[in-house]
């Protein structure tokens, strides 16, 4: 690194990705902690053995960027978030199915990383990072295909010619409904194997907490997540097309908590604010007026449910204040 870039201080974009990935690693090593604890299958277990490196190396390298910029380390999570002595809340498919989920999310985190940091030891790390997670998530799918349960989205068959589109009719979906395209068949099945991941969290986590208000929202939540994926198999078994494998079955038991509540409901907002994106990742490449429609809908309801756990982890003193500017107008008031 060159002597301007050890002077260079860190934009607001590079600090705040430093700032969640921390946050985010220090719930990861928690999580993976606790799988490995009580995962019985060998290969399964080896990956989250990895995982869990690859998480505990990276909250250990952002404590140390933070300190060298002078910055405050956010509290996070630690061994007090987790009890690893509760049994299996998951099965192992669940818990694979999890770690193949929060690895797409992974992925896309570090891309947009990378993308927003112009110092070169930030870009360096978010590569880094970025063909960490490729190599965890080519692991991820091995395993799952070679155990067959990785669930593949549905194939298209190959047109005899190159064509191109005669009329609007295209664009339509009320009346004259043209069958899906590939792009949007995809996000309709990888947006509902989130979804179906989120809704098996729910689950078990509101048959452990001790909250009522926690059980009762991550019940609510629960009931969204069933009807996002209703509307999205529909979609897809309207032109003969498979959906994914329902994972509802995959929740044990326990009523033991493995997690604390804060870990759980930060958990929780954390996905939905990530489905927010990726929902409007799918609305913008949307070429049919129904598809298109749903989305905004499904968005503006879990926009919705969103803003309501970030008031609980408010209300229960859990939301750690990210990065910010100033207030100029604080400032010059306390004069």
């Amino acid at each position: 690194m060159s002597n301007s870039q050890h002077v260079t201080r860190l934009t607001g974009p590079e600090i705040s990705a430093l700032w969640t990935q921390y946050v985010n690693d220090s719930m990861s090593i928690c999580v993976l902690s606790y799988f490995q604890q009580t995962c019985n299958d060998s290969e399964i277990g080896a990956i989250f053995d990895h995982a869990l490196s690859l998480s505990t190396s990276h909250v250990r390298d952002i404590k140390k960027k933070l300190q060298a910029e002078d910055y405050p380390v956010p509290i996070g999570f630690n061994e007090n978030d987790v009890n690893l002595n509760a049994p299996p809340l998951f099965s192992e498919i669940f818990m694979i199915s999890y770690l193949y989920a929060m690895t797409l999310h992974g992925l896309n985190a570090y891309s947009l990383s990378l993308g927003t940091s112009a110092r070169e030891d930030q870009r360096n790390y978010y590569k880094e990072c970025g063909k960490e997670a490729m190599e965890l998530y080519d692991k991820i799918v091995d395993v799952m295909l070679k155990k067959g349960i990785y669930s593949r989205p549905p194939t298209i068959h190959r047109p005899d010619t190159v064509d191109f589109v005669k009329d609007q009719h295209y664009l339509s979906g009320w009346f004259h409904r043209r069958p899906l395209n590939g792009i949007e068949i995809g996000n309709l099945y990888y947006n509902n194997q989130k979804t179906i991941v989120k809704s098996v969290l729910e689950i078990g986590f509101s048959q452990v907490t001790k909250s009522k208000e926690l059980r009762e929202y991550f019940q609510r939540g629960e009931k969204i997540c069933t009807k996002h994926i209703g509307i999205f198999n529909g979609f897809l078994e309207k032109d003969h097309l498979s959906s994914p494998a329902t994972l509802i079955s995959e929740v044990t038991n326990s009523t033991m908590a493995p997690f604390s509540d804060k870990l759980m409901l930060f958990h929780i907002v954390s996905l939905v604010s990530v489905t927010v994106g990726y929902y409007g990742a799918a609305l913008s490449s949307c070429q049919r007026r129904d598809l298109m429609a749903q989305y905004l809908k499904i968005m503006a309801e879990i926009g919705l449910y969103a803003e309501d756990g970030a008031n609980l982890l408010i209300k229960n003193g859990w939301m750690e204040q990210p990065p910010m500017a100033s207030d100029r107008q604080a400032l010059a008031n306390n004069k």
